[in-house]
Protein backbone atom coordinates (compact mmCIF):
# COMPACT_ATOMS: atom_id res chain seq x y z
CA UNK A 1 0.00 0.00 0.00
CA UNK A 2 1.26 3.15 -1.19
CA UNK A 3 0.17 6.58 1.13
CA UNK A 4 -1.05 9.10 -1.42
CA UNK A 5 0.38 12.63 -1.43
CA UNK A 6 -2.76 14.21 0.06
CA UNK A 7 -3.18 12.07 3.01
CA UNK A 8 0.10 12.88 4.69
CA UNK A 9 -1.44 14.41 7.65
CA UNK A 10 -4.69 12.40 8.18
CA UNK A 11 -1.88 9.35 8.05
CA UNK A 12 -0.37 11.28 10.63
CA UNK A 13 -3.62 11.57 12.80
CA UNK A 14 -4.21 7.60 12.68
CA UNK A 15 -0.32 6.97 13.43
CA UNK A 16 -0.65 9.13 16.16
CA UNK A 17 -3.23 7.20 17.36
CA UNK A 18 -1.37 4.18 17.49
CA UNK A 19 1.73 5.48 19.10
CA UNK A 20 -0.71 6.78 21.89
CA UNK A 21 -2.39 3.33 22.31
CA UNK A 22 -5.70 5.22 21.70
CA UNK A 23 -6.57 3.01 18.80
CA UNK A 24 -10.38 3.69 18.25
CA UNK A 25 -12.93 0.61 18.64
CA UNK A 26 -14.85 2.40 15.64
CA UNK A 27 -13.42 4.87 13.03
CA UNK A 28 -15.45 6.76 9.91
CA UNK A 29 -13.44 7.89 7.19
CA UNK A 30 -15.82 9.75 4.86
CA UNK A 31 -15.38 11.85 2.37
CA UNK A 32 -16.50 12.62 -1.85
CA UNK A 33 -15.56 9.50 -4.02
CA UNK A 34 -12.42 9.14 -5.63
CA UNK A 35 -10.11 10.44 -2.66
CA UNK A 36 -8.14 7.27 -2.01
CA UNK A 37 -10.54 6.57 1.72
CA UNK A 38 -10.10 2.83 0.86
CA UNK A 39 -6.51 2.55 0.46
CA UNK A 40 -5.89 4.76 3.47
CA UNK A 41 -7.97 1.92 5.70
CA UNK A 42 -6.00 -0.40 4.23
CA UNK A 43 -3.00 1.34 5.08
CA UNK A 44 -4.01 1.89 8.93
CA UNK A 45 -5.70 -1.92 9.13
CA UNK A 46 -2.09 -3.14 7.76
CA UNK A 47 0.16 -1.03 10.16
CA UNK A 48 -2.66 -2.56 12.79
CA UNK A 49 -1.44 -5.74 12.36
CA UNK A 50 2.42 -5.49 11.22
CA UNK A 51 4.59 -6.90 13.27
CA UNK A 52 7.80 -4.77 12.89
CA UNK A 53 6.22 -1.03 11.24
CA UNK A 54 8.44 0.50 9.91
CA UNK A 55 9.60 4.80 11.81
CA UNK A 56 6.54 6.36 9.84
CA UNK A 57 3.91 3.16 10.68
CA UNK A 58 3.68 2.19 7.24
CA UNK A 59 3.42 -1.71 7.53
CA UNK A 60 6.93 -3.62 6.88
CA UNK A 61 5.72 -6.30 4.00
CA UNK A 62 8.09 -8.96 5.25
CA UNK A 63 6.89 -10.04 8.77
CA UNK A 64 4.26 -13.24 8.36
CA UNK A 65 1.32 -10.94 9.51
CA UNK A 66 2.09 -9.27 6.13
CA UNK A 67 2.80 -12.03 3.81
CA UNK A 68 -0.37 -13.23 4.91
CA UNK A 69 -2.00 -9.65 4.20
CA UNK A 70 0.02 -10.06 0.81
CA UNK A 71 -1.84 -13.29 0.06
CA UNK A 72 -5.02 -12.07 0.93
CA UNK A 73 -5.45 -15.08 4.08
CA UNK A 74 -4.98 -12.66 6.99
CA UNK A 75 -7.46 -14.24 9.51
CA UNK A 76 -7.73 -11.15 11.60
CA UNK A 77 -8.47 -8.80 8.45
CA UNK A 78 -12.16 -8.85 7.28
CA UNK A 79 -13.63 -6.56 4.72
CA UNK A 80 -17.03 -6.75 4.46
CA UNK A 81 -18.71 -5.02 1.30
CA UNK A 82 -22.30 -5.39 -0.30
CA UNK A 83 -22.63 -8.74 -1.66
CA UNK A 84 -24.59 -6.81 -5.13
CA UNK A 85 -22.63 -3.40 -6.06
CA UNK A 86 -25.42 -1.06 -5.17
CA UNK A 87 -27.46 -3.30 -2.81
CA UNK A 88 -27.21 -3.15 0.72
CA UNK A 89 -25.13 -4.41 3.80
CA UNK A 90 -27.75 -7.03 4.93
CA UNK A 91 -28.54 -8.40 8.58
CA UNK A 92 -27.35 -11.69 7.08
CA UNK A 93 -23.98 -10.63 6.70
CA UNK A 94 -23.46 -8.61 9.81
CA UNK A 95 -24.99 -11.76 11.92
CA UNK A 96 -22.05 -13.75 10.36
CA UNK A 97 -19.55 -10.85 11.23
CA UNK A 98 -20.20 -10.84 14.81
CA UNK A 99 -20.48 -14.60 14.88
CA UNK A 100 -16.60 -14.15 13.81
CA UNK A 101 -15.67 -11.44 16.12
CA UNK A 102 -16.69 -13.28 19.16
CA UNK A 103 -13.62 -15.26 19.05
CA UNK A 104 -10.38 -13.35 20.01
CA UNK A 105 -7.78 -12.44 17.68
CA UNK A 106 -5.36 -14.79 16.31
CA UNK A 107 -2.25 -12.95 16.43
CA UNK A 108 -0.87 -10.60 19.47
CA UNK A 109 -1.76 -7.58 17.46
CA UNK A 110 -5.14 -6.13 16.07
CA UNK A 111 -8.11 -7.57 14.41
CA UNK A 112 -9.09 -4.79 11.56
CA UNK A 113 -12.53 -4.84 10.42
CA UNK A 114 -13.72 -2.51 6.97
CA UNK A 115 -16.80 -2.17 6.29
CA UNK A 116 -17.48 -0.30 2.99
CA UNK A 117 -19.69 1.28 1.96
CA UNK A 118 -20.79 2.06 5.62
CA UNK A 119 -23.94 3.95 4.12
CA UNK A 120 -25.14 0.42 2.56
CA UNK A 121 -25.97 -0.64 6.00
CA UNK A 122 -30.13 -1.30 6.08
CA UNK A 123 -31.64 -0.42 9.03
CA UNK A 124 -31.78 -4.29 10.39
CA UNK A 125 -28.13 -4.60 9.67
CA UNK A 126 -27.50 -1.38 11.20
CA UNK A 127 -29.49 -1.90 14.43
CA UNK A 128 -27.09 -5.66 14.35
CA UNK A 129 -24.23 -3.70 13.99
CA UNK A 130 -25.15 -1.22 16.89
CA UNK A 131 -25.24 -3.68 19.59
CA UNK A 132 -22.03 -5.14 18.98
CA UNK A 133 -20.30 -1.26 18.78
CA UNK A 134 -22.34 -0.91 22.69
CA UNK A 135 -19.90 -4.19 23.60
CA UNK A 136 -17.19 -4.49 21.17
CA UNK A 137 -14.91 -7.12 21.50
CA UNK A 138 -11.26 -6.85 22.47
CA UNK A 139 -8.44 -5.72 19.96
CA UNK A 140 -10.59 -5.16 17.57
CA UNK A 141 -11.10 -1.93 15.65
CA UNK A 142 -13.81 -1.57 13.29
CA UNK A 143 -13.38 0.73 10.28
CA UNK A 144 -16.19 2.42 8.59
CA UNK A 145 -15.77 4.00 5.11
CA UNK A 146 -17.85 6.14 3.39
CA UNK A 147 -19.06 8.79 0.71
CA UNK A 148 -22.05 9.49 2.70
CA UNK A 149 -21.62 9.58 6.01
CA UNK A 150 -25.31 11.30 6.14
CA UNK A 151 -26.77 8.67 5.54
CA UNK A 152 -25.65 6.25 8.29
CA UNK A 153 -27.81 6.30 11.41
CA UNK A 154 -26.69 9.00 14.08
CA UNK A 155 -26.68 5.93 16.33
CA UNK A 156 -23.88 4.77 14.99
CA UNK A 157 -22.40 8.17 13.75
CA UNK A 158 -22.20 8.81 17.94
CA UNK A 159 -19.95 5.72 18.85
CA UNK A 160 -17.32 6.60 16.01
CA UNK A 161 -14.28 8.62 15.91
CA UNK A 162 -14.24 10.22 12.60
CA UNK A 163 -11.49 11.01 9.80
CA UNK A 164 -12.83 13.35 6.71
CA UNK A 165 -11.01 13.07 4.16
CA UNK A 166 -11.00 16.83 2.22
CA UNK A 167 -10.54 17.30 -1.55
CA UNK A 168 -6.63 17.76 -1.84
CA UNK A 169 -4.92 21.16 -3.38
CA UNK A 170 -5.25 21.22 -6.94
CA UNK A 171 -1.78 21.22 -7.72
CA UNK A 172 -1.40 18.48 -5.77
CA UNK A 173 -4.04 16.75 -7.98
CA UNK A 174 -2.66 17.81 -11.35
CA UNK A 175 1.24 16.84 -10.61
CA UNK A 176 -0.17 13.24 -9.24
CA UNK A 177 -1.97 12.98 -12.10
CA UNK A 178 1.06 13.54 -14.27
CA UNK A 179 2.92 10.54 -12.53
CA UNK A 180 0.22 8.58 -13.03
CA UNK A 181 -0.08 9.01 -16.34
CA UNK A 182 2.97 10.20 -18.23
CA UNK A 183 1.33 11.23 -22.03
CA UNK A 184 -1.11 14.33 -19.88
CA UNK A 185 0.49 17.94 -20.48
CA UNK A 186 -0.12 19.89 -17.17
CA UNK A 187 -2.99 21.89 -19.27
CA UNK A 188 -4.62 18.22 -19.98
CA UNK A 189 -4.16 17.38 -16.12
CA UNK A 190 -5.52 20.93 -14.86
CA UNK A 191 -9.02 20.13 -16.97
CA UNK A 192 -9.48 16.73 -15.69
CA UNK A 193 -9.27 18.08 -12.41
CA UNK A 194 -11.50 20.55 -12.87
CA UNK A 195 -13.82 17.80 -14.60
CA UNK A 196 -13.50 15.70 -12.04
CA UNK A 197 -14.03 18.18 -9.19
CA UNK A 198 -11.23 17.51 -7.50
CA UNK A 199 -11.06 14.14 -7.30
CA UNK A 200 -7.90 13.06 -8.15
CA UNK A 201 -9.13 8.86 -8.86
CA UNK A 202 -11.85 10.16 -10.92
CA UNK A 203 -9.97 12.57 -12.55
CA UNK A 204 -7.02 9.47 -13.29
CA UNK A 205 -10.11 7.53 -15.15
CA UNK A 206 -10.99 10.44 -16.98
CA UNK A 207 -7.63 10.27 -18.58
CA UNK A 208 -7.28 7.09 -19.34
CA UNK A 209 -10.60 6.44 -20.79
CA UNK A 210 -10.27 9.43 -23.25
CA UNK A 211 -13.01 11.09 -21.92
CA UNK A 212 -11.44 14.72 -22.83
CA UNK A 213 -11.91 14.26 -26.39
CA UNK A 214 -15.35 12.78 -25.69
CA UNK A 215 -16.06 15.21 -24.08
CA UNK A 216 -14.90 18.00 -26.18
CA UNK A 217 -16.85 16.46 -29.05
CA UNK A 218 -20.30 16.15 -26.42
CA UNK A 219 -20.02 19.86 -25.58
CA UNK A 220 -19.34 20.87 -29.44
CA UNK A 221 -23.07 19.13 -30.12
CA UNK A 222 -24.64 21.25 -27.00
CA UNK A 223 -23.66 24.28 -28.67
CA UNK A 224 -24.67 23.37 -31.75
CA UNK A 225 -27.91 22.47 -30.41
CA UNK A 226 -28.24 26.27 -29.06
CA UNK A 227 -27.37 27.72 -32.17
CA UNK A 228 -29.91 25.69 -33.44
CA UNK A 229 -28.03 23.80 -36.11
CA UNK A 230 -28.47 19.99 -34.48
CA UNK A 231 -31.29 18.80 -33.93
CA UNK A 232 -31.93 17.09 -30.07
CA UNK A 233 -33.53 14.18 -31.09
CA UNK A 234 -30.28 13.17 -33.46
CA UNK A 235 -28.16 13.63 -30.19
CA UNK A 236 -29.97 12.48 -27.48
CA UNK A 237 -29.89 9.14 -29.96
CA UNK A 238 -25.74 9.59 -30.31
CA UNK A 239 -25.35 10.10 -26.67
CA UNK A 240 -27.62 7.49 -25.66
CA UNK A 241 -25.17 5.00 -27.62
CA UNK A 242 -21.93 6.09 -25.75
CA UNK A 243 -23.54 4.44 -22.64
CA UNK A 244 -21.41 7.15 -20.82
CA UNK A 245 -22.68 7.66 -17.48
CA UNK A 246 -20.26 10.77 -17.36
CA UNK A 247 -22.46 13.01 -19.77
CA UNK A 248 -24.79 13.92 -16.99
CA UNK A 249 -22.00 15.20 -15.15
CA UNK A 250 -20.66 17.19 -18.02
CA UNK A 251 -23.84 18.79 -18.84
CA UNK A 252 -24.67 19.68 -14.99
CA UNK A 253 -20.62 21.52 -15.37
CA UNK A 254 -21.74 23.34 -18.09
CA UNK A 255 -25.29 24.33 -16.69
CA UNK A 256 -23.15 25.56 -13.93
CA UNK A 257 -20.42 27.24 -15.48
CA UNK A 258 -23.06 29.40 -18.03
CA UNK A 259 -24.70 30.30 -14.26
CA UNK A 260 -21.01 31.61 -13.06
CA UNK A 261 -20.26 32.88 -16.40
CA UNK A 262 -23.90 34.89 -16.16
CA UNK A 263 -22.37 36.77 -12.52
CA UNK A 264 -18.88 37.24 -14.01
CA UNK A 265 -16.96 34.55 -11.37
CA UNK A 266 -13.81 34.01 -12.67
CA UNK A 267 -12.29 31.69 -14.74
CA UNK A 268 -10.79 29.68 -12.13
CA UNK A 269 -13.83 29.08 -10.30
CA UNK A 270 -15.07 27.24 -13.67
CA UNK A 271 -15.49 23.66 -14.17
CA UNK A 272 -14.32 23.88 -17.94
CA UNK A 273 -12.39 26.86 -17.61
CA UNK A 274 -10.91 25.68 -21.19
CA UNK A 275 -14.13 26.38 -22.58
CA UNK A 276 -14.87 29.60 -21.12
CA UNK A 277 -15.63 31.76 -24.73
CA UNK A 278 -18.54 29.79 -25.67
CA UNK A 279 -19.41 29.43 -21.98
CA UNK A 280 -19.70 33.07 -21.96
CA UNK A 281 -21.48 33.40 -24.99
CA UNK A 282 -24.46 30.73 -23.87
CA UNK A 283 -24.31 33.01 -20.91
CA UNK A 284 -24.96 35.99 -23.04
CA UNK A 285 -28.01 34.47 -24.96
CA UNK A 286 -30.03 32.53 -22.30
CA UNK A 287 -31.93 34.10 -18.95
CA UNK A 288 -31.24 33.09 -15.81
CA UNK A 289 -34.39 31.84 -14.53
CA UNK A 290 -34.80 29.79 -18.04
CA UNK A 291 -31.40 28.12 -17.05
CA UNK A 292 -31.90 27.22 -13.41
CA UNK A 293 -34.99 25.26 -14.35
CA UNK A 294 -33.25 23.26 -16.94
CA UNK A 295 -30.38 23.11 -13.87
CA UNK A 296 -33.46 21.54 -12.02
CA UNK A 297 -34.10 18.89 -14.79
CA UNK A 298 -31.00 17.53 -14.82
CA UNK A 299 -30.69 16.98 -11.03
CA UNK A 300 -33.75 15.13 -11.77
CA UNK A 301 -32.48 13.11 -14.57
CA UNK A 302 -29.99 12.37 -12.32
CA UNK A 303 -31.34 11.02 -9.38
CA UNK A 304 -33.57 8.86 -11.78
CA UNK A 305 -30.89 7.27 -13.58
CA UNK A 306 -30.63 4.32 -10.87
CA UNK A 307 -34.20 3.21 -11.93
CA UNK A 308 -35.73 1.97 -15.03
CA UNK A 309 -36.07 5.06 -16.91
CA UNK A 310 -35.53 4.77 -20.58
CA UNK A 311 -32.30 6.75 -20.49
CA UNK A 312 -32.78 7.79 -24.22
CA UNK A 313 -36.00 9.76 -23.57
CA UNK A 314 -34.05 11.13 -20.49
CA UNK A 315 -31.90 12.42 -22.61
CA UNK A 316 -34.19 13.68 -25.21
CA UNK A 317 -36.07 16.24 -22.80
CA UNK A 318 -32.91 17.62 -21.42
CA UNK A 319 -31.66 18.59 -24.70
CA UNK A 320 -35.34 19.45 -26.27
CA UNK A 321 -35.48 21.49 -23.36
CA UNK A 322 -32.16 23.36 -24.01
CA UNK A 323 -32.96 23.47 -27.60
CA UNK A 324 -36.72 25.25 -26.90
CA UNK A 325 -34.59 27.53 -24.54
CA UNK A 326 -31.91 28.72 -26.90
CA UNK A 327 -34.57 29.35 -29.28
CA UNK A 328 -37.27 31.19 -27.29
CA UNK A 329 -34.05 33.25 -26.07
CA UNK A 330 -32.54 34.01 -30.13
Amino acid sequence: MILLPWQVDQWQQLYNYKNQNRIPQALLISGPEGLGKINLAEIFAYSLLCLEPKDNGINCGNCAPCLLLKAETHPDFIKLTPEEIGKAITVGQIRNLLTQLILKPQFDTHRVVIIHPAEQLNNSSANAFLKYLEEPTERTSIILVSNNPSNIPTTILSRCQRLNILRPDKNKVIEWLITQNHQLSTTEAEILQHLAQGSPFQALELSKNGMLPLRNECFKAWLEIAKQSQHPIVIAEKWHKLQSPSILNWITTWIIDIIKCSYQINTASLYNPDLKKPLMYLATKIKLIDIFKLYDLVLLSKQRTETQINKQSMLEEILIEWHLLNQNNN
